[in-house]
């Protein structure tokens, strides 16, 4: 650091302005060094952190030529660079024979950017020419050029293999600062061309940050902590053999403070501690300054133990400025304070006696008397004009104030602080109000209640009349807000009582409750249990043994009674084949308080069960309990057998036997299956056949030795891997009959409309001994099929083309199949309905008839001739409207006409019923005679419903 101090004078190189230091023309001989700045005012001096000023520079290479560097090929070289006198970090790259032709480095040729030199592991004869080094200052940005150093071949020979060398070694210990990043770099010479590798010797992985560069030999830590410290090792490894080097990186941190002195101000005579601690590698030292300079302790009563200052009996002169540095060889930093030694008369401007002070009869008081004052000096008090004497109940504190205990009505009254030292003497007085005390006059208790009932927890008070009270409930020492909780709880209270009110009471309210009570003298509070009765808690701990085919035995642990004792139980089950949870049978069969066991008898075999148990006292039922574990009950010989046996029908000499599935529940065990049992109704000996699925509701024996439509007894049992169970009973079915043998005779068809065809038939007989006849299958050319139901002679076809051609055939059918096809018959539809719909409908209306109007429709060439309309109408409120035909374009309707109506016209023909009109509504128009001529709505100007009308009342 400069020694000297540096004068603002005019024309000089420095100038200060706001304390900040400015250097023009720098000199790198003269200003590079280390600054502090000193601040002074009337309170003290400072010094700043200091400031180090290094000046970059980069002089020119020295111009002398370099000598050619001659090497056989395969030999390594190094190519030293030389950099001049500088200032500043450097970066250094090498041009080979001519810019911008710059060395690439890979794992045969390395530039160290700590010496500048360019390594050539094995030179090869590409590698001849010249070298020359750029020097570039990172501060400066200025760049230099090294004279050119030629690299020449020897002819006498090739160098042959040879282990590596090691010409980049990094240093046996360096320090590195906390989180700056540091490259280690190592490259070697040798032939075959060398790999390098890192490790560490302990073996422990490098972390994700660390980088390294296999191809140029550099290892990089970023953000470097304490843990990266340590051993790390270079190997570099050829066929010839390897060579290692190691080094070792230590952590170090400057100091940074984690606790400094703040400003302070103190009395003559105190005693003053400063801690100031530093978090540093290594530990730092620690030194102070008083007004920027050192602190000597030529004192006993001036003390610095690890950083921290302390100074007793403190005087005026110890005013000042202080600074306590904390430092290490990698730096150091400054923390500063101010202190004031203060000396002042006794003054109670800003802490005067509370005008009023209350207390209450039998309790205690503390006055408290706070001068300002420096030294500490003597305080005494009086009562109204007399000097207060001080006795078992009244005494004067260490810090100057009153205490008065057991107080009575004659210690109200004015009490005056007096305080005095060498500089003067005040007084600051206030007056004692002496108050009734609070007594709470409810009688602690325990309330004994059901849930869902409501109770009141009284807290009656007797008190001072001229004081407020505050009442405050405390739940299990929670405090009960009475504006949550769900509205259970509310206040009842008069100005005396804070009596609470609980309404539906829960088991989760039972507890202790608490009424404080406080106003501004003093405080009382009282408890009060609450007991909350109600049904149990659900039973624990279910367990389910001893199981058989259609039992188990379940046993489980009471839960809490909620204070009324538990008088029975209940045991449900489940299963997947119920609905929810089912009552169990039990033995016994009532299941008394006392009894934590039963026996759960009737169960289903194989049936996956579980169990839950419900508790009753005299409150009622408790929730039940958690479901038991899922358990099966054993397997036995099934006992159900199938539901609704029938059959019948199915393919030419085939019996089919259907019925309902035995559902799971009563399949009483795996391998579930049906026997099928029948035999032609007369016969002895029974047909058996097995069927092994359980989802199974049929069986088809085939068989061509079967008659038609001929009698069979038939039954079905079940079997499961334990054995057979029963049949159940014989019912009769038939086998399957025969197709229908002839077709239906004397078929006619005839056209309906442009869209339906009418065909009869004259039909088969109904049933015989070998085939019923279910219905008919009526098929026209486009192979539209339609089946009917039942004897029936005629069919209607519909969703025709119209004008069209249709060729027609009948078929009998049954369950067996279809009979033979019946003639073929021709049929060709009507031409299609009237495309055009009426137009220029009138009308004219009273209040008993409406009179409507309109154009006739005429047919195309290709459509159907108009034999009539269709007149549609109803009320606005209705959904289906009432229709009238007529032969003529016009129609009367006696309707009273005090409603809205909606009409619509559509003309008929023999090819159906062609296009409608729009609607047309005719609005209410009682008592009117309503004329509205030439209305024109076609579809060629479409638009409103009703056109500007006439409108006249009739006589």
């Amino acid at each position: 650091m400069n020694d000297s101090f540096i004068p603002p004078q005019p024309g000089s190189r420095y100038s200060i302005s706001g304390g900040n230091l400015r250097i023009s023309q720098l000199n790198k001989e003269e200003d590079a060094g280390i600054y502090q700045c000193l601040a002074s005012n009337s309170f003290g001096t400072i010094l700043s952190r200091e400031a180090s000023l290094h000046i970059a520079y980069l002089e020119e290479f020295k111009t002398q030529r370099r000598s050619p560097v001659s090497v056989r090929e395969g030999q390594g070289v190094v190519l030293l660079c030389g950099p001049p006198a500088h200032m500043g970090e450097l970066t250094f790259s090498w041009i080979f024979n001519e810019y911008p032709s710059f060395v690439k480095q890979d794992t045969r040729r390395f530039v160290s950017q700590k010496t500048g030199n360019l390594y050539i592991a094995k030179v090869e004869p590409s590698d001849v020419g010249n070298y020359t080094c750029v020097v570039t200052n990172t501060v400066t940005q200025s760049r230099v050029q090294g004279p050119p150093t030629p690299l020449v071949l020897r002819s006498d020979g090739i160098m042959g293999e040879y282990e590596p060398k090691i010409e980049i070694q990094f240093p046996d210990v360096l320090a590195v600062a906390k989180g700056l990043t540091v490259k280690l770099e190592c490259f070697a010479l040798g032939n075959p061309v060398p790999s390098i590798t890192w490790r560490r010797p302990d073996g422990v992985p490098f972390p994700r940050k660390v980088d390294v560069n296999k191809s140029t030999g550099v290892l990089e830590i970023p953000y470097f902590q304490q843990e990266d410290a340590g051993a790390f090792e270079c190997m570099a490894e050829n066929s010839r053999g390897k060579n290692t080097v190691k080094g070792r990186l230590s952590f170090y941190a400057p100091p940074h403070l984690v606790e400094k002195p703040q400003d302070v101000q103190k009395a003559i005579d105190e005693s003053l501690l400063w801690e100031c601690k530093a978090s540093a590698k290594p530990k730092p030292s620690y030194r102070w300054l008083k007004n920027g300079e050192p602190l000597e302790s030529f004192e006993d009563r001036i003390q610095v133990v690890n950083g921290a200052l302390s100074i007793s009996s403190l005087t005026l002169s110890d005013t000042g400025m202080y600074q306590c540095i904390a430092e290490n060889r990698h730096g150091r930093v400054f923390a500063n304070a101010e202190l004031r030694v203060i000396a002042v008369a006794p003054d109670f401007s800003n802490s005067v006696l509370k005008a009023q002070t209350l207390a209450r009869q039998g309790g205690d008081v503390l006055i408290e008397c706070r001068p300002r004052m420096s030294p500490r000096g003597m305080i005494s008090w009086r009562k109204g004009k007399e000097a207060l004497r001080e006795s078992h109940r009244v005494s004067v504190l260490d810090n100057g104030s009153l205490r008065i205990s057991n107080i009575t009505k004659l210690d109200a009254g004015l009490y005056t602080c007096v305080a005095r030292n060498q500089f003067g003497v005040a007084s600051s007085a206030g007056t004692l109000v002496v108050k009734e005390p609070t007594i709470i006059t409810s009688k602690a208790t325990q309330l004994d209640v059901t849930v869902g009932e409501s109770v009141v927890i009284p807290c009656q008070v007797s008190r001072d009349p001229t004081l407020d009270v505050r009442f405050t409930w405390f739940f299990n020492e929670q405090l009960i807000n009475f504006g949550s909780h769900g509205g259970y709880f509310e206040k009842v209270g008069g100005a005396s009582a804070g009596d609470i009110m609980i309404r539906n009471i829960q088991l989760r309210h039972a507890g202790r409750y608490t009424c404080a009570v406080q106003t501004k003298v003093d405080s009382a509070s009282i408890a009060t249990d609450v007991v909350v009765r109600g049904p149990p808690d659900p039973p624990l701990d279910i367990k389910v043994d001893e199981v058989t085919e259609t039992t188990s035995f379940v046993s489980w642990s009471p839960g809490p009674d909620n204070h009324s004792p538990v008088f029975a139980y209940n045991i449900q089950i489940r299963s997947p084949f119920s609905l929810g949870w089912q009552a169990a049978k039990t033995v016994p069969a009532s299941l008394g308080g006392q009894q934590l066991s039963a026996r759960v008898v009737e169960l289903s075999p194989w049936v996956e069960y579980e169990f839950r148990v419900l508790a009753t006292n005299s409150v009622g039922t408790g929730e039940p309990s958690k479901p038991s574990q899922k358990i099966r009950t054993k397997d036995t010989l099934p006992r159900t057998t199938p539901a609704r046996v029938s059959g019948g029908g199915g393919s030419r000499s085939e019996l089919v036997i259907t019925w309902e599935p035995v559902p799971e529940e009563l399949q009483c065990g795996p391998g579930f299956g049906y026997v099928v049992a029948f035999r032609p109704l007369g016969g002895q000996s029974w047909m058996q056949a097995a069927v092994t699925s359980p989802d199974a509701s049929r069986y088809i024996f085939k068989n061509e030795s079967i008659p038609p439509f001929s009698p069979f007894h038939v039954k079905v049992g079940v079997y499961n891997n334990k054995g057979e169970g029963p049949f159940g009973s014989v019912t009769t079915i038939y086998s399957a009959e025969e197709e229908p043998s002839r077709a239906p005779s004397r078929v006619r068809a005839k056209s309906l409309s442009a869209s339906e065809v009418e065909v009869s038939w004259k039909p088969l007989p109904w049933s015989t001994s070998r085939t019923r006849i279910m219905g008919y299958e009526v098929r026209t050319t486009q192979l539209n099929v339609m089946r009917t139901v039942g004897n029936r002679t005629s069919a209607v076809i519909r969703g025709l083309d119209p004008s069209s051609t249709y060729y027609i055939k009948l078929k009998a059918y049954n369950s067996a199949g279809v009979g033979p096809d019946s003639a073929v018959v021709n049929v060709t539809t009507k031409r299609p309905p009237p495309s055009q719909s009426p137009v220029k409908v009138m009308w004219n209306a009273t209040d008993s008839k409406l009179i409507l109007k309109w154009d006739h429709v005429k047919a195309l060439e290709n459509e159907s001739e108009v034999m009539g309309y269709k007149v549609m109408y109803k009320q606005s409120r209705q959904s289906r409207p009432s229709v009238v035909e007529t032969n003529s374009t016009s129609l009367e309707l006696s309707l009273p006409v005090d409603e809205d109506y909606i009409i619509q016209i559509k003309p008929v023909s023999e090819g159906g019923e062609g296009s409608s009109s729009k609607q047309i509504t005719i609005p209410r128009i009682a008592g009117l005679n309503l004329y509205c001529p030439q209305i024109r709505q076609s579809l060629q100007s479409p638009g409103v419903d009703m056109p500007s009308c006439l409108f006249e009342r009739r006589s």
